[in-house]
């Protein structure tokens, strides 16, 4: 492929501000992106040959000469799309080890190699570094770049897209950041079509929105009364053997699909402690024991089997003083909570695993061998 030769990107230009996040040196540039989604100008199918236009906010229209055969993405959402695509694993993503592959294990035809995939970034995120991966799409929200740390403005994003290649991706793991307001988010099937259209492998997008919607169609057993449905509290434990967590409040985002799809209640959104996307606080065993929900879904710990998991921190919440005195604790009711990022296979793995630990469900909701055809292309 011909990389630098896209046409162009329409939509606004991208502006700055302040930014609103930290921990990994924030306090950027925000952008004013006002980008919307357009129809495309050729709809791209997995048999078109010569440019083709895709669209997607906060870029609008991107115009490609050839479908794109090596990429970067922003995080394992997007890099789970290209492996369900059949694609090869990105070059690079924001930070490698938040894409879990383990999720493929169980479905026997799906795998993918991560090795060469590098984290962009390390102590920052330079521009040196896609010069040197010269891939021939960034399917990355800029706005998401510009504002996860000090060091890029609008001009950096523009320099590696006319020189490198183009940006292509909208941040929709997260619905809390005040910079996105401005512009569309999109499901994670929204954006998944996004991709397949990039990719020029469409057919394979149709197949798996066919078995999600029969996966969905399937949940008749999740209960719809407030008083059925499981309270829970999503939390990210501070360390292995853990006193106190940053809550996360079931949102809108990608990355809460499984919990919105399996209808849990939120036991936090309950009260007054805030998201940690917006408090940045954090909750300790006397807080939680007042809200008691009944499961715990711990994050941070998706490498790990459910059997590490039990035997570290699990184990050391039943023989914490005040831990053990957790409903959830008591009854066995303490999970790992599922990752940030979340795919269409992960998705599947997810919401399979969600209803086993809340609802005791242990048949199978997807067929591993339709996924794994679809994977290879056999429609």
């Amino acid at each position: 492929m011909h990389r630098r030769s896209f046409i162009g990107v329409g939509g606004a230009a991208i502006g700055t501000a302040l930014a609103g996040c930290t921990g990994t040196g924030d306090g950027g540039n925000t952008a004013n992106t006002t980008g919307t989604d357009t129809t495309s100008t050729t709809e791209p199918t997995s048999s078109s040959t010569g440019p083709y236009t895709v669209s997607m906010a906060p870029m609008g229209d991107v115009t490609f000469d050839a479908v794109p055969e090596t990429w970067v993405a922003n995080n394992g959402s997007y890099a789970d799309m290209g492996v369900a695509l059949g694609l090869d694993a990105p070059a690079g993503l924001w930070l490698a080890n938040r894409w879990h592959t383990d999720y493929y294990d169980a479905i026997d035809g799906v795998s993918v190699d991560k090795s060469d995939t590098i984290s962009l970034y390390q102590d920052g995120v330079s521009k040196e570094r896609y010069y040197a991966l010269d891939a021939d799409v960034h399917v990355q929200d800029p706005n998401f770049l510009m504002n996860r740390f000090k060091g890029w403005s609008e001009a950096d994003v523009d320099e590696v897209a006319e020189n490198v290649a183009p940006f292509f991706g909208n941040a929709s793991f997260s619905r809390t950041y005040s910079w996105h307001e401005s512009y569309q988010y999109y499901t994670l099937y929204e954006a998944f079509e996004k991709v397949a259209q990039l990719f020029q492998r469409t057919d394979r997008y149709e197949a798996f929105a066919s078995l999600h919607a029969d996966v969905q169609s399937n949940l008749d057993f999740v209960p719809t009364s407030e008083s059925e449905r499981p309270r829970v509290a999503i939390l990210w434990p501070t360390s292995s053997d853990p006193t106190s967590f940053y809550p996360y409040l079931v949102g809108d985002g990608t990355s809460y699909k499984q919990w919105r799809d399996l209808n849990v209640r939120d036991a936090l959104a309950e009260t007054d402690v805030q998201d940690f996307h917006s408090g940045r606080g954090e909750v300790d065993y006397e807080t939680l024991l007042k809200v008691d929900p009944d499961y715990l879904l711990l994050r941070g710990h998706e490498d790990e089997s459910a059997a590490e998991f039990e035997d570290t921190v699990v184990a050391f919440m039943e023989d914490h003083e005040t831990a053990s005195e957790l409903t959830a604790v008591k009854n066995g009711d303490v999970y790992r909570g599922g990752p940030l990022y979340q795919g269409p296979i992960s998705n599947l793995v997810l919401t399979e695993r969600g209803a086993r630990q809340l609802y005791g469900r242990e048949e199978e909701l997807f067929d591993r061998g339709r996924v794994a055809d679809i994977v290879a292309g056999s429609l």
